[in-house]
C-alpha cells in the first residue's frame, strides 16, 4: 500500500541546492510546463504587460525566462525554499528589462511578509510540495488585486507512479478536480487542464540518475542499500520495459484563474 508521507521541507530544499546547476539540462518536463503555462497566461492577459509580478518556487529560473521573453514586467518578486537559487534568477533578470527585482527565500507557507496588489502570481512544477493548499489559495488570493491572475502548474495523481509502485512512497498528489475545487473557493476559473508524458530511457538506472539531477527525490532520507538498489532495477525493468528500454510518467496539471472583481 503506498505510504503518504509529510514532506520534510528542508530536505526538499538540500536536494534542488545541489541540483541547481544541472536541473535545466534534465528536467525537460519542467521546461514543457513552463511554456504551457506561459500559453495559458498570455491567452488570458494579451496585452502582456505586468506592474508587480510573483512567482513561487523560481528555482533556477525556467518560468522567469519564459515570463520576461513574452511579457513586460516592471516588478518582479521571486520566492525560493533554496536561497543559492538567487544567482541563477540573476543571471536571467540580466537579459532583460525589469526596474525591480526582489527575491524572497523561505518557505511560501510559512513567510508572513509577502508583497501586495499583485497582477500575476504564478508557478511551476512546485505546489506539489506544499502542505496546505487551501491556506496557501487564500494568502494568494489576500495579496492579488482584484482581476489579478493566478496561474500554475503542478503534478497530479499519475506522477511517477513507476517510482511510487516500487518504493510503496509517493507525494500526495490532488486530481484536476480536487485542484478546481479548492481554487473555485477564491478564484473565478480561466482554464484547467491535464495531461501524461512518458519519458523513456534506456535502463532503469537512468531513471535515477534523471531524477537525482533535478531533485525531484526529496521524500525520504533513505540510503539506497545494496538489495534496496538491485530489487529496484529488477522489478523497474521487469514491470515497465517496453521494446526500446523503460519508461516514467510524468503527470502534468495546468490551472489559470483570475481574483473576483468583486
Amino acid at each position: 500500500m503506498l505510504q503518504k508521507i509529510k514532506i520534510d521541507k528542508e530536505l526538499v530544499r538540500e536536494r534542488f541546492c545541489r541540483t541547481l546547476r544541472s536541473y535545466g539540462c534534465n528536467a525537460v518536463v519542467q521546461k514543457t510546463m513552463a511554456r504551457e503555462l506561459m500559453d495559458m497566461i498570455c491567452l488570458e492577459k494579451q496585452s502582456a504587460v505586468f506592474d508587480r509580478v510573483l512567482e513561487v518556487g523560481s528555482g533556477s529560473g525556467l518560468l522567469l525566462n519564459e515570463l520576461l521573453s513574452r511579457c513586460t514586467v516592471k516588478e518582479y518578486y521571486a520566492n525560493d525554499l533554496v536561497e543559492e537559487s538567487l544567482p541563477c534568477l540573476r543571471k536571467v533578470i540580466a537579459r532583460f528589462s525589469v526596474e525591480k527585482f526582489h527575491f524572497i527565500a523561505g518557505d511560501i507557507e510559512s513567510l508572513d511578509v509577502l508583497p501586495t496588489s499583485l497582477d500575476l502570481v504564478l508557478s511551476s512544477a512546485t505546489l506539489q510540495w506544499l502542505d496546505d493548499l487551501d491556506d496557501f489559495f487564500r494568502k494568494i488570493y489576500d495579496h492579488l488585486r482584484p482581476g489579478g491572475i493566478f496561474a500554475f502548474s503542478t503534478f497530479g495523481t499519475s506522477n511517477m507512479r513507476e517510482i511510487a509502485s516500487i518504493e510503496d512512497v509517493g507525494l500526495s498528489y490532488h486530481s484536476l478536480g480536487e485542484l478546481e475545487i479548492l481554487a473555485s473557493r477564491y478564484f473565478e476559473p480561466i482554464s484547467f487542464r491535464e495531461e501524461e508524458q512518458r519519458l523513456e530511457f534506456d535502463t532503469p538506472e537512468d531513471v535515477l540518475h534523471h531524477i537525482r539531477k533535478t531533485g525531484v527525490n526529496g521524500l525520504l532520507r533513505r540510503s539506497w542499500t545494496k538489495s534496496r538498489y538491485q530489487h529496484f532495477i529488477a522489478e523497474y525493468r521487469r514491470l515497465f520495459s517496453f521494446e526500446k528500454g523503460v519508461c516514467l510518467t510524468y503527470h502534468p496539471l495546468y490551472c489559470c484563474m483570475k481574483k473576483k472583481l468583486s
